[in-house]
C-alpha cells in the first residue's frame, strides 16, 4: 500500500545569501489540515526561510529539497508554485497603483485556476469574503495595498487566500505592526478560511506569541542560527514566552 506524500515538506535545506549560509539544514513537515509556528529571534533564518518558500532568485539553496504534495519544487519558479496552489502571504505587501484589488484578484485566479470568472462572479465572492473579513465593501475598487493601513494590507492577504484557495499557506509575520485588535480580526479570517477549507496546510512565521493564542497551532517550531532546535505543541511557545530565545542558543 503507497503512503500518500506529506502536503509540504522541507528537507535539510541549506540556503545561502551572496555567499554566506544562512539556512543550515532545515527540516519541516506540514499535513493537510495542520498549523505549523515557527518562531525565532531576529537574524534566525525566518525572513531568508521565508524568501526561498517564495522561490526568491536572491536565495540559493545549496543543498536539500523543498516537496510540495511529493513534487520537488525547489527550481520551481514563483508563478508555478503559486499556480500550483501554495500561497505566499508577504511581511511588507507591496502598493501596486492603478491596479483595483478586484482586477488584481481577477487575474490572479485566471492563473491559478485557468478560469475566467466574470467580473460580476468574483465582486459576488469578494464581497461574502469581505463580510466575513469585516472588510469595508469599498475595498475591491480601491488600489491594491495604496494607502492601506498595516491591518487592511493583511487583511487583504487573507482575502487573496480566502479567493484562491490554495492547498498550502505560507504567512509570513503576518502579524507584525498589528495592534491587537487587528491582529484578532486577522486572526479570525485565517480560521474563517481554514473553516471552509480544513484541508489548507499553514506555515505561520513569527515572532510573537500572541497570533498564536487566536490561532493555536499543532506544532511549534524555535528557529535559531539557520536551524530548528525544538518543537512541541503549543506550550513551547508559552515557554519561549517565560524564557526568552537565550534558552535554546547553543
Amino acid at each position: 500500500m503507497t503512503v500518500a506524500a506529506p502536503l509540504f515538506q522541507i528537507e535539510d535545506l541549506h540556503v545561502s545569501v551572496e555567499g554566506h549560509e544562512i539556512l543550515r539544514g532545515v527540516d519541516l513537515v506540514v499535513g493537510a489540515g495542520e498549523v505549523h509556528a515557527l518562531m525565532g529571534p531576529n537574524g534566525s533564518g525566518k525572513s531568508t526561510l521565508a524568501n526561498t518558500l517564495l522561490g526568491n532568485p536572491e536565495y540559493e539553496v545549496t543543498s536539500g529539497r523543498i516537496l510540495f504534495k511529493g513534487d520537488d519544487i525547489t527550481a520551481w519558479p514563483t508563478d508555478v508554485r503559486g499556480k500550483a496552489g501554495l500561497f505566499l502571504a508577504f511581511q511588507y505587501p507591496e502598493e501596486i497603483p492603478g491596479v483595483p484589488v478586484v482586477q488584481f484578484l481577477r487575474q490572479a485566479l485566471s492563473a491559478r485556476k485557468g478560469i475566467d470568472l466574470s467580473v460580476l462572479e468574483l465582486r459576488l465572492s469578494i464581497m461574502d469574503w469581505m463580510k466575513r473579513l469585516d472588510m469595508d465593501p469599498s475595498f475591491g475598487d480601491r488600489y491594491l495595498n495604496e494607502g492601506f493601513s498595516g491591518g487592511e494590507k493583511k487583511r487583504n492577504e487573507v482575502l487573496q487566500m480566502a479567493i484562491l484557495e490554495p492547498e498550502m499557506a505560507i504567512l509570513d509575520e503576518t502579524d507584525s505592526g498589528l495592534d491587537i485588535d487587528a491582529l484578532r480580526v486577522v486572526a479570525r479570517g485565517v480560521q474563517e478560511v481554514r473553516t471552509t477549507r480544513p484541508d489548507l496546510g499553514v506555515l505561520l512565521i513569527t515572532h510573537y506569541q500572541r497570533i498564536l493564542d487566536e490561532l493555536e497551532p499543532d506544532t511549534v517550531h524555535i528557529l535559531v542560527d539557520g536551524r530548528i532546535v525544538d518543537s512541541g505543541g503549543p506550550e513551547l511557545a508559552r515557554q519561549l514566552e517565560e524564557k526568552g530565545y537565550d534558552a535554546w542558543r547553543a
